[in-house]
């Protein structure tokens, strides 16, 4: 099935780069081509933050400019956001099939039904209080053996990250963490990856609790957060903004954000009115009076399902951690399967 499914995606990828035929695909020039890549085009696993990460040292600012990941953003936007040739259409959609395999088999070993996603602001600061919020809420929903999910960035998305890599820790430590962190607030400052691995060294990670990132080259220019154990990091965005949601299966958490949280709110109230995967997930919003009156997107929900423009949302407005925990668990638990 696999070969079968791959053979289709080949031909769709010379399609989409105007190949002159699929004959093209298959010469030699295109197969050499694959093996030149810096990425690699055939993986088996997720990435990790040691491989996306490798050949940067944490001492060392200036290996950020050569370790892998940044080769591959390098290649990525030299070669076109939207690829210019078949070869390296091809190439990265290979790549980001067998990155969809291996999410694939990540979800035959974790119940997607206990996948939390928890979308904010890329730009929160590590020293805003909103920062250290999501921290903790991401820590005790892991405790409670849920998987965070994001996209895998920084912010709101990294906050989460860094709470599941907390869990199992007193909040003694989180502000331990977060005090290094600080050194550097934004992922435009000198040194925010390199605190974030001092972090990752001075607490290593307890039991077996893992996060999820979904990141995509398109935002190459925003590290990827190294706090979460499993990066999906795929070259096309669109798909990657879809799957973001479509594997919230147990439910997501909106934090104070801008356009792009916008338009995932309504895509997944796009896919939970439809019942697109067989049920609606809790879509839960914290922070009161900013989605009620700096962006009132609460409220304008709620009218639309008076109106009958959507059903089946499932919408809860807080402040209080114990309200999101007890929502979420209740969803977990009317699962028949969990």
């Amino acid at each position: 099935m696999r070969k079968t499914f791959l053979m289709a995606l080949m031909v769709l990828a010379a399609t989409a780069a105007n190949a002159q035929s699929v004959g093209d695909l298959f010469s030699a020039k295109a197969m050499d081509y694959l093996k030149t890549v810096p990425y690699g085009v055939n993986r088996t696993s997720l990435y990790s933050a040691d491989e996306l990460y490798a050949g940067y040292d944490p001492s060392n600012e200036e290996t950020f400019k050569t370790c892998y990941d940044t080769k591959v953003y390098k290649h990525f936007i030299e070669t076109g956001k939207q690829a210019q040739t078949a070869e390296e259409s091809l190439a990265r959609a290979i790549h980001d099939h067998c990155i969809h395999v291996a999410l694939d088999e990540f979800f035959k070993q974790h119940n997607s039904r206990l996948c939390l996603g928890i979308m904010g602001g890329h730009a929160l600061l590590r020293t805003d209080p909103m920062y250290k919020k999501v921290v903790l809420l991401s820590k005790r929903l892991t405790e409670q053996g849920f998987i965070m999910l994001s996209g895998g960035g920084p912010g709101a998305m990294e906050a989460t990250h860094l709470g599941a890599w907390m869990a199992g820790r007193t909040e003694k430590d989180v502000d331990a963490a977060i005090e290094i962190l600080k050194v550097a607030p934004s992922f435009k400052d000198k040194g925010w990856l390199a605190t974030s691995f001092e972090v990752m060294r001075r607490f290593p990670r307890q039991g077996d609790y893992v996060s999820l990132g979904i990141p995509t080259y398109l935002y190459g220019h925003e590290p990827s957060a190294p706090f979460a154990t499993h990066i999906a990091k795929f070259f096309e965005n669109s798909i990657r903004e879809d799957l973001i949601l479509t594997v919230a299966f147990g439910g997501i958490i909106y934090t104070p954000g801008s356009a792009g949280t916008m338009q995932e709110i309504f895509q997944d109230a796009v896919q939970n009115h439809y019942l697109s995967f067989g049920y609606a997930s809790p879509m839960i919003f914290l922070g009161t009076d900013f989605w009620t009156k700096e962006m009132p997107v609460y409220p304008f929900l709620q009218d639309l399902i008076k109106l009958g423009k959507y059903k089946n949302l499932q919408l809860t407005l807080t402040d209080d951690f114990d309200v999101i925990a007890n929502e979420l668990v209740k969803f977990r638990d009317s699962d028949p399967n969990k």
